[in-house]
């Protein structure tokens, strides 16, 4: 690989660290190409994109980038791949549900908007992340349920209130 071909990927990965608030650094090694495959496949249907990167290539992309991503270079160690999403907990889901057929990937770190998880052991907690749309339908939810309750009392209080009146109307007669 040529000086300008190492400058060109490192461009592309500060810009792809700079244009994602959601990154996942993984461990795919010893996958067979079969495997390999039906990763690619889960994170194209999933809208993760999966890059595999020379790790010191990474690690310089990681120091020019705009983010501080802080501890996240720590995990920059052994072969590495970068999830990439739109949503924060898809690449979490992905990784637990495809490891309940195969032993990899392994999670080694991520930058979850200016958060950093770092370890394998933070996958359930990155799984259990609310994303943003959750988080909005969760608060609507909330400002909707006194009124649903309101709502609620008057509609059954008016078939009380029905009730008693026709019985009072039959009862006079």
């Amino acid at each position: 690989m040529t000086r300008e071909e190492k400058t060109q990927q490192i461009e592309a990965l500060k810009q792809q660290l700079n244009d994602n608030d959601y990154v996942y650094l993984t461990d795919v090694s010893e996958l067979n190409a079969e495997t390999t495959s039906k990763l690619r496949r889960a994170c194209f249907k999933k809208n993760v994109q999966l890059t595999v990167v020379k790790n010191t290539l990474l690690q310089i992309a990681m120091e020019q980038s705009d983010k501080e991503l802080g501890e996240l270079e720590e995990a920059v160690a052994g072969p590495t791949a970068l999830m990439f999403a739109e949503t924060g907990n898809v690449p979490a889901k992905l990784i637990k549900e495809f490891r309940k057929d195969f032993s990899k990937p392994i999670l080694k770190g991520a930058y979850i908007e200016e958060m950093t998880y770092l370890g394998d052991d933070q996958l359930e907690t990155l799984v259990n992340i609310k994303s943003r749309e959750e988080l909005i339908a969760d608060v609507i939810s909330a400002l909707q349920a006194p009124a649903k309750n309101v709502i609620s009392a008057l509609q059954s209080g008016s078939n009380n209130l029905t009730g008693i009146l026709k019985t009072l109307s039959e009862k006079e007669e």
